[in-house]
């Protein structure tokens, strides 16, 4: 199939590859997916490294990036960022942002000549003070915009959905597809010391995980065999880091390992490494945790925060045990329960790759794109042989 006969999809978001969070994840695994079924994706976000290049293609994907000239927080400020993707929207059949994302409502009213599918990962919660308070204001009202004018607003789960600060936008035309989970098999145990039970965790080491509890809790086991992996960016973390506290709660506990940032072809090890996975989040920051759902797709059962969303992924496969966010004794019963439990774990694995495995959640969202794209031909411009960029 030729690119011109492609249908094309243009991607918008803050952050992509190889910046890593569970928002770039998700682009990156579907963009990349559709790629490979044969349509035609451009990803435009910022330039949020000035050693990247400002056009790249990465595992088929054309990447655009705009550079940035501010951050506030998490957030980056780059003035073309909403242009450049207006201008992209001209050749593609269909537009997908992900939020949060400030310019959210900018792009969807600048794109309203092609349908909108919105996928909202989950609210944001800044600290108390004025200026965040107006933060989170200015967001919710462009994600309103955004839900509005979206074909689709795509939500991890309804029971997310439902708890979010923005539940009634989410409400119209909402399309529940969980994010896309890799099934990281084939890894070796080389991150094991002993024949303890090993508790893991891999993301970022940031505020909304919780981190202090999980080491309280698993701490507070009097077992001297156990360990726990922390594997995660600690040096490279939009927002900031919180090692140090983190650092503060182990104490100095041999037990406790700080993993740092592992490369993707590490990952598989890390899972083969680990009895229980844990993910002890403990705001709305984490509406639904990828990384627990990858941990169960190998045998691997989790204890989670019974948080919308979070515990999703268990309640749906019972394969784990809930805890209350902030709460260091109640994970460390559950470490003791979960090591006495007896697991089905190959039906468990099964069930949680047939639920969230990639594949399965490429094809919802193709056969969304695919019902919108084609109730109405967007002809658009096409791109010259060798053209780079789409004319202004």
């Amino acid at each position: 199939m030729s690119r011109a006969s492609r249908r094309r999809l243009l991607v918008a978001l803050n952050y992509y590859a190889p910046y890593v969070s569970g928002v770039t994840e998700v682009a990156r695994i579907v963009a990349e997916g559709l790629s490979a079924r044969g349509w035609d994706v451009t990803v435009v976000a910022s330039r949020h490294d000035e050693a990247l290049p400002e056009q790249d293609t990465i595992n088929g994907v054309r990447v655009v990036r705009t550079p940035v000239v501010a951050r506030i927080g998490k957030g980056v400020i780059s003035p073309t960022f909403v242009p450049t993707v207006a201008r992209w929207a001209r050749l593609a059949d269909a537009v997908h942002v992900h939020l949060p994302m400030l310019e959210a409502g900018a792009i969807a009213l600048a794109t309203r000549h092609r349908p909108l599918v919105a996928t909202y990962h989950c609210d944001v919660s800044l600290p108390p003070g004025a200026e965040n308070t107006l933060q989170v204001r200015a967001l919710d009202a462009s994600h309103r915009v955004a839900l509005r004018l979206a074909a689709a607003a795509v939500v991890t789960s309804a029971d997310y959905a439902g708890a979010s600060r923005l539940g009634d936008a989410l409400s119209r035309n909402q399309v529940v597809i969980p994010p896309p989970c890799l099934l990281r098999d084939g890894g070796a145990p080389v991150f094991r010391d002993g024949d303890g039970l090993h508790v893991g965790f891999l993301g970022r080491i940031v505020e909304e995980k919780g981190l202090e509890y999980l080491v309280d809790g698993f701490r507070a086991r009097n077992d001297d065999a156990a360990r726990l992996l922390i594997a995660g960016d600690f040096s490279n973390v939009a927002g900031g880091s919180v090692v140090e506290k983190v650092r503060q709660h182990i104490g100095g506990d041999p037990r406790v390992r700080l993993l740092g940032f592992l490369p993707d072809e590490q990952i598989s090890d890390f899972f083969a490494s680990l009895d229980v996975f844990a993910l002890p989040s403990v705001n709305s920051l984490e509406a639904f945790g990828i990384v627990q759902a990858e941990a169960m797709m190998l045998g691997v059962p989790v204890i989670a925060a019974d948080r919308p969303g979070v515990r999703t992924v268990v309640a749906t496969t019972g394969f784990g045990r809930l805890v209350p966010p902030r709460n260091a004794a109640a994970i460390t019963t559950a470490l003791d329960t979960v090591e006495r439990d007896h697991w089905d774990t190959e039906r468990s694995a099964a069930r949680a790759r047939e639920l969230y495995g990639a594949a399965s959640v490429i094809d919802r969202y193709e056969s969304t794109l695919t019902r919108l794209t084609a109730s109405k031909p967007f002809p658009g411009r096409r791109l010259a042989s060798g053209q780079c960029k789409p004319h202004p």
